[in-house]
């Protein structure tokens, strides 16, 4: 009896503390473990899909995507190359806008907090501005430019003049000015310059001195115009010789003057060439402290040589 009695008060003590045991043990041990499943088979020739990158998920949570393009003012035709995009922020306390996005793609996709921004899109010396307010959903808009293209070339008579031996300065002519206002003076042959929509007067100069020609052109929106400009020009030696057709003295110092005396270029060398425009000059020589000259013309189209007798 009394063993009994010893028994069931112990079962009854540890019953106790079992339920003790569990009432004070930490919360992560009540939790049920996990039981590890077995990844899916692979079925043959498929592949596990990747994750989703964020640009197939849409704009980071607290931004939207602001998606824009640009088109020709007058006829709409998307413009699909030459663009360049910058995002402005507007601040609430109106100081200057900040940008805040640029991109060089043809229709970019910006993700930015919803808000008012102004969007700049340049192409070339053409640029075109909307102002958008960029809600939480998203938006896509259009800015419209009034924009053409120009595309400069010289010759002499039907002969092209090679690129490199041309330059070009672009003005914007104002009332009785036609060189009124310098777009750019580093215009080069054959290179597609973007201009807004309007006249514009060309200065086309062959070589390095006084072979200039000059006209006015006109840039329509969406269209590309060319334009050749015609010298009236010739490519000519400078030599110093004591014979005609003799061997020419290094070193010898050329002015090429006007009639009248004003100079029209200035070289060094034994056979310096010099591209001048149509009309009569003088040479003037210098060799060894002593002075030579003589008169020569100059055809447009005939290139050759100018020599100076050294007697």
């Amino acid at each position: 009896m009394f063993e009994l009695e010893g028994y069931e008060a112990g079962r009854r003590f540890a019953g106790a503390a079992l339920a003790l045991a569990l009432m004070l043990a930490p919360a992560a041990a009540q939790s049920p473990i996990p039981v590890p499943r077995p990844a899916p088979a692979q079925v043959p020739g498929t592949e596990t899909p990747a994750p989703a990158s964020p640009a197939q998920l849409g704009a980071p949570i607290g931004q939207a995507q602001l998606s824009v393009s640009a088109q020709f003012a007058n006829d709409r035709k998307p413009i699909r190359s030459g663009l360049n995009w910058r995002i402005l922020s507007e601040a609430a306390d109106g100081s200057s806008p900040r940008i805040v996005a640029r991109s060089a793609e043809a229709e970019p996709s910006f993700s930015l907090p919803p808000g008012s921004y102004i969007v700049h899109a340049s192409y070339g010396f053409a640029s075109g501005t909307k102002r958008v307010n960029l809600g939480v959903l998203g938006q896509r808009d259009q800015v419209q430019i009034s924009a053409g293209a120009l595309s400069l070339a010289g010759s002499i008579g039907d002969a092209p003049i090679p690129a490199g031996q041309l330059s070009f300065q672009v003005f914007v002519p104002l009332q009785g000015n036609s060189e009124g206002r310098l777009v750019t003076s580093e215009a080069k042959a054959g290179e597609i310059i973007r201009l807004p929509e309007g006249t514009y007067h060309i200065v086309s100069t062959y070589g390095d001195s006084n072979a200039i020609q000059r006209a006015d052109v006109k840039v329509e929106t969406g269209k590309v115009t060319d334009a050749t400009l015609h010298h009236r020009a010739a490519k000519v030696t400078l030599k110093l010789v004591a014979a005609a057709g003799g061997e020419a003295f290094a070193g010898t110092a050329f002015s090429v003057l006007t009639p009248g005396g004003d100079v029209i270029r200035e070289a060094i060398g034994a056979f310096p060439q010099v591209i001048l425009a149509e009309g009569d000059y003088v040479l003037i020589a210098r060799q060894e402290g002593q002075v030579y000259s003589r008169d020569f013309k100059v055809e447009s189209g005939a290139d050759r040589d100018i020599e100076v007798m050294a007697k």
